[in-house]
């Protein structure tokens, strides 16, 4: 820095600065070392051979001002969870603003994260994403007892040492503040609130051999079986219809009701200022609730979805997901689930995998459970656009004692043809997660083992006709009455 009134020639000295400083500009140099005053900055984070060099050049009203500054020694890893700082050290993102009083008071600050756990999922999704062209994708690995994050990832990243320049699509955080219908990986929800409340039995089903019409809407099945099936068949097909009809069965209040209770409803608590609010019909109609049944028409974040589904699998108990270490006993918590329904949802995931469209995220001996989710995007004009969906995989594992819950995301992946051109959750979100489990497993210390989990009942269990829900059987009802009246008519 510079104290105007000491130095004898502004332009002279800015002349000679702006020679052993690279990226000064000597005319703007010149104008702060003439202005009033007795304090004016020139360069900060001088190398120590830059400040030797200014030393020689001998010109008098210079100075030297020692400063703390925050260095990131993993660069751009977890670079949206730490947040960066200002010139000045403030904190204005991520935990550096959340804490920041906390840091600049010189308090310890222990989070959660696990470095090597955050560098494989930071890898495994860049490499997808790479792969497939994506435009964006995000991962969280998530303890589901004590509801740490151990990694959280938001790509495309930055590098918290060098925040200037950096674009917005770089800064924003796809795993907190960024909202996605997630798919059919909301169908875990839906069957878990359906076993839950009783509506739906393990061997019940429902018809699934044509589409739904409903309103103006058609329902249907990306990979139709056109056939009855039963819960954990609608599970393993990943069915729209079967999901459909089971949230009808359960109704749109209970629905909101249960989404309410696994955090779906709500912003995510956490402790980064980067945090989206759900969005959700204005109005639940019938039609919502079915939509919603498959993971349309309400849209979330990734964390929010990871500690969802943390709750179906740890015995039934929510938590939100934090950042920070946890010492002692693991917080509370609230029930949201009977713990018999957490263990048929344990098996139901299992199957997934085992014999659905969750194959590629199973990892030998790790026991995955999980399930994919494939939702097309909307575009500016309000509508879907077909070209542009978003593709995932929520899991768990060990399925038979659940410790961590991975997701994967890409924002629009391309198919390529390896993947027979298809670019959805199972082709490309759940191998990303099968390769972060077989490679986190064993840092974490689990242990892996060859006894499973699904119960030989669930592997093919007979369906059970349900009742059809109650507005099919309405709309029905309403058509044979006109019939008769025109039948009396004539």
């Amino acid at each position: 820095y510079a104290d105007p009134s000491e130095v004898l020639n502004p332009e002279e000295a800015a002349r000679q600065l702006s020679a052993v400083l690279p990226g000064l500009d000597p005319v703007v140099v010149a104008e702060r070392l003439s202005r009033p005053g007795r304090f004016v900055w020139i360069k900060r984070n001088l190398t120590p051979e830059q400040q030797y060099a200014v030393h020689r050049l001998g010109l008098p009203g210079l100075d030297f001002l020692r400063a703390e500054r925050r260095v990131y020694p993993h660069g751009p890893l977890a670079a949206h969870v730490l947040g960066h700082t200002d010139v000045d050290g403030r904190g204005v993102a991520g935990v550096e603003r959340t804490f920041d009083s906390r840091l600049v008071a010189r308090q310890p600050l222990r989070l959660s994260l696990d470095v090597r756990a955050q560098y494989t999922l930071d890898r495994e999704l860049a490499l997808a994403m790479d792969e497939f062209s994506a435009i964006a994708a995000a991962g969280v690995v998530l303890d589901v007892t004590t509801g740490e994050v151990l990694a959280m990832t938001s790509l495309p990243a930055f590098d918290p040492n060098h925040p200037g320049g950096v674009t917005e699509d770089h800064r924003f955080n796809h795993a907190t503040l960024g909202l996605y219908e997630m798919g059919s990986t909301f169908k875990l929800f839906t069957a878990a609130m359906a076993l839950d409340t009783g509506a739906v039995g393990l061997t019940d089903g429902y018809d699934a051999s044509q589409p739904l019409r409903v309103a103006q809407h058609t329902i249907r099945d990306y990979r139709p079986q056109n056939r009855w099936l039963s819960l954990p068949e609608i599970l393993v097909h990943s069915s729209n219809i079967g999901a459909a009809q089971m949230a009808m069965d359960v109704g749109g209040a209970v629905q909101r009701d249960y989404l309410a209770r696994f955090g779906l409803l709500s912003p995510a608590r956490v402790e980064v200022p980067e945090v989206g609010a759900p969005l959700t019909p204005a109005r639940w109609r019938d039609i919502n609730t079915m939509t919603i049944a498959y993971g349309h028409g309400i849209a979330v974040s990734p964390l929010q979805t990871a500690a969802a589904v943390a709750s179906l699998v740890n015995g039934g108990v929510h938590r939100a997901p934090t950042l920070l270490r946890q010492n002692g006993p693991a917080p509370a918590g609230k029930v949201v689930l009977a713990s018999e329904t957490s263990r048929d949802m344990r098996a139901l995931m299992r199957l997934v995998v085992r014999h659905g469209t969750g194959g590629a995220a199973d990892a030998a001996g790790y026991r995955v459970g999980g399930k994919t989710g494939t939702a097309q995007k909307i575009g500016a004009n309000g509508r879907y656009h077909r070209g542009a969906r978003v593709s995932s995989f929520v899991g768990a594992f060990p399925m038979d004692d659940p410790r961590y819950v991975v997701l994967a995301l890409l924002d629009e992946p391309k198919g390529i043809p390896r993947t027979q051109n298809f670019a959805t959750g199972g082709w490309v979100a759940a191998p990303v997660v099968g390769r972060v489990v077989s490679a986190i497993g064993p840092m974490l210390g689990v242990q892996p083992a060859w006894r499973d989990v699904v119960p030989p009942r669930l592997v093919a269990a007979p369906p059970r006709p349900k009742p059809e829900p109650a507005l099919l059987v309405s709309v029905r009802q309403a058509i044979d009455s006109a019939r008769a009246q025109q039948r009396a008519f004539e």
